[in-house]
């Protein structure tokens, strides 16, 4: 799966002429987030998503628009009764946006922001050029940061982790694979885009720490496993690190750490064992689901707090 951002520069390479429109005001409950991103073709097509159904057909109409006139446009809608009634979008709020017919113009920031090694922030100003941002005293009509795909590192290569694998890379995380079983960490059963680390667990577990913010999951074989790459991970600063097992996993390993003295009360606490989102989860792909829905969840709430103006 490709980011927006790679699809934004493959857009700029191609000789159909484009609209980009965005989110960039919410009020009440919308369908979308503040950020939101779409590519409006000359020929209808639709890269991305503004939330569907009126809203973005109106939007939609307004970008063609844009691209015979050649210039920017600003949109508000409030989302009621009247505007959403055919289309079955009654949300109550309100939305405003952007749409640029000359965001083409911008190919190298978008080149950029599509492989990026670090956070970068970038803006539409008040006359509708974009640029990356350099000075927090401009005034923008709209500015976010963008970062990397964030560092998910898991341990193991069973059944759970060949499920969650292929998710997590079209969830855009950057996933490192740890197992010392070579005939299943390997590119036969993983995505070539999975980095594999494979050898016996005391030389995997010294593998430096992830760049931040990074997220782990303890998906290994069994138990005395588990609770061996948790003896490490538990002191490495991750953003959220998950264990799978049942409470009464859970409530061993935590009285053992903290008896040893491997780990604190407050350390054993920040562990999400069972880790995923009760969605009465029975098969492999349904446990993957619950695992990712937690782990897109602490990705948001961690880019909100920890990045300036958003993140995409």
């Amino acid at each position: 799966m490709h980011t927006f951002f790679e699809q934004l520069t493959k857009a700029c390479g191609e000789s159909q002429p484009f609209s980009l429109a965005m989110i960039t005001g919410t009020k009440g409950s919308s369908p979308q987030r503040i950020g939101a991103k779409a590519i409006f073709f000359h020929d209808g097509k639709i890269a991305g998503t503004l939330g569907g159904g009126c809203l973005e057909a109106e939007v939609q109409a307004r970008a063609r628009r844009t691209l015979i006139s050649g210039k920017p446009d600003t949109f508000e809608m409030v989302l009621d009764h009247d505007f959403g009634w055919d289309d079955g979008l009654i949300c109550g709020g309100s939305v405003s946006g952007l749409i640029l017919p000359h965001a083409k113009e911008a190919a190298s920031l978008w080149a950029s922001l599509a492989s990026l090694s670090e956070p970068v922030s970038w803006g539409v100003r008040k006359d509708f050029s974009i640029a990356q941002v350099s000075s927090a005293n401009e005034d923008w009509l709209y500015r976010e940061t963008v970062s990397p795909p964030c560092p998910l590192w898991i341990a193991g290569s069973g059944h759970v982790a060949r499920a969650v694998v292929p998710l997590a890379l079209q969830l855009q995380f950057d996933v490192t694979l740890f197992d010392d079983r070579p005939g299943l960490a390997n590119h036969e059963f993983f995505p070539p885009q999975t980095r594999l680390v494979v050898g016996p667990w005391h030389e995997l577990l010294n593998e430096p720490p992830p760049r931040s913010p990074a997220f782990g999951l303890i998906v290994t074989r069994g138990h005395q496993h588990d609770a061996l790459v948790l003896t490490e991970w538990i002191h490495l600063s991750f953003a959220f690190l998950g264990m799978i097992g049942s409470r009464r996993k859970a409530r061993v390993i935590r009285e053992q750490f903290v008896r040893q003295k491997i780990a604190s009360p407050d350390q054993m606490a920040q562990v999400a064992c069972p880790v995923g989102i009760d969605i009465q989860a029975q098969t492999t792909p349904e446990i993957a689901v619950s695992i990712l829905a937690q782990y897109v969840q602490k990705r948001s709430e961690c880019l909100r707090h920890c990045l300036p103006g958003g993140a995409s």
